[in-house]
């Protein structure tokens, strides 16, 4: 439901509160130390470093519809705290996980009249506005465009597959990327200077190993960082000297495995399939065994993998080395058949065969040219000497009449025409097998032209 206020103190007559007046220990480090200004905010120098648009906007107020698109724990959430924090603006909230229309016509509706009856533009924040479908995100559109509302939305899916397009164009997009490790580490240090918000009422001494290995793991993402710097202070005993000691094996027992930022149907899913393929591709056999190291580690379906795989052998080995597409087919059957973890093995086998194999895309091309030809030009007419003659009456049509047999010939190779009119569509080139190929092509395409002769 929206609330009248996104971070206002709750209304005496429920039991709600906001973050900022609960007990310290019933609110996460993560939620606490949300910054409340630009000079607190951690990271996105891209966006926010002085002179940046984003920055100025935000100090000037002249605050439009934005989209803040970016991993988890990136501070799109906090960003919109800030704008709260300083604009002179009415700031509504709604959540794309618990809103539903009603709710967003009520906020609407108040906002329409806020704008006629007072002139207070309002703010109004969605959270995780990828999860709104297409009909809801909707009902927003001629209040965005009208600008009875200013919208800022926050999401992990890339906003152009996953918002509605009108409203991505009336909005600006701004991508964060993830926190980096000494970004990640100047937060974990103040939140362990900070009394008032943070740890800082705690005797702690945190190696700095240890807090390198927190921000390491963390992966990007301030809240993992922040929960997992609590749950070693919290669950640690003091030692002998009254201090709280965070060393590297609590470190490693606090965070555990490192998250991975991987979704089964956005931008990381797509990405990294793509790395993978380009890396193989390009011939890095490093490079690929990481990206398909990282598709393991999220629990990638293996069919997913090995149906690129089988794709980059035709298209990007080819006729260089068929053998790609024999490994890359097989690898794709025992996949299938053992499962992970044991499909590891013959996946990074593929792999590493692909990256290395001589390269050549001359089967893509060659039949993408005659796709081409057929879709734009003539269709070409079956020669007589080619048409099936094992029917009773083709004789009589001169079906077959004229065709040789090749293997009646020496080299078994015989020149005569396939189609009605000259065509060239496949060039192979001089990588791998593929140059034992073009000399005997070259061979047979002269003899052909002698025959015309």
């Amino acid at each position: 439901m929206a609330r009248d206020d996104l971070f206002a103190p709750a209304p005496q007559n429920t039991t709600a509160m906001p973050a900022s007046e609960l007990p310290p220990a019933h609110v996460p480090l993560a939620a606490r130390l949300r910054p409340r200004k630009l000079d607190e905010y951690v990271g996105q120098d891209h966006l926010l470093a002085p002179g940046q648009l984003l920055r100025r906007a935000i100090e000037a107020d002249r605050i439009q519809s934005l989209i803040f698109y970016g991993p988890p724990g990136t501070g799109k959430t906090s960003l919109a705290q800030i704008i709260a924090n300083q604009t002179r603006c009415k700031f509504e909230r709604l959540s794309g996980v618990e809103s539903n229309v009603a709710d967003m016509r009520a906020v609407l509706a108040a906002a329409s009249n806020r704008l006629a009856n007072k002139g207070q533009p309002t703010i109004l924040f969605i959270d995780e506005i990828h999860r709104f479908s297409k009909s809801q995100q909707d009902v927003l559109l001629p209040d965005v465009e009208s600008g009875v509302v200013r919208l800022i939305g926050a999401t992990t899916h890339n906003p152009f597959f996953f918002v509605n397009s009108p409203l991505v164009s009336r909005s600006q997009i701004f991508e964060l990327r993830p926190l980096t490790e000494a970004d990640l580490t100047a937060l974990l240090e103040r939140a362990l200077q900070d009394a008032e918000r943070g740890l800082g009422h705690l005797k702690i001494k945190a190696d700095a190993v240890a807090l390198a290995h927190l921000a390491r793991l963390a992966d990007g993402d301030a809240r993992k960082a922040l929960n997992s710097l609590e749950i070693a202070a919290l669950t640690t005993p003091p030692g002998d000297d009254g201090f709280i000691h965070i060393d590297l094996a609590v470190a490693e027992q606090s965070i555990q495995k490192k998250a991975i930022v991987y979704d089964g149907d956005g931008d990381a899913h797509y990405d990294t399939i793509s790395a993978f393929i380009k890396s193989m591709r390009g011939s890095d056999p490093d490079a690929a065994l990481y990206w398909l190291a990282k598709m393991i580690h999220a629990g990638e379906d293996p069919r997913f993998i090995t149906r690129r795989i089988v794709i980059c052998a035709a298209e990007d080995v080819g006729l260089a080395d068929p053998m790609a597409l024999v490994l890359a087919q097989a690898a794709h059957q025992a996949a299938e058949f053992i499962g992970w973890p044991e499909a590891r093995i013959p996946l990074a086998e593929a792999t590493i065969y692909i990256a290395t194999a001589a390269k050549s895309n001359s089967s893509i091309v060659s039949i993408d040219a005659a796709l081409a030809d057929v879709r734009s030009g003539r269709t070409l007419a079956v020669p007589e000497h080619l048409r099936d003659a094992h029917y009773a009456g083709a004789q009589r049509l001169g079906h077959g009449a004229g065709y040789q047999y090749s293997h009646d010939h020496s080299d078994h190779f015989v020149p005569q025409d396939y189609l009605t009119e000259a065509r060239r569509y496949y060039e192979p080139t001089e990588q791998g097998v593929e140059k034992k190929i073009k000399e005997r092509l070259e061979k047979w395409r002269a003899l052909r032209v002698a025959a015309k002769k």
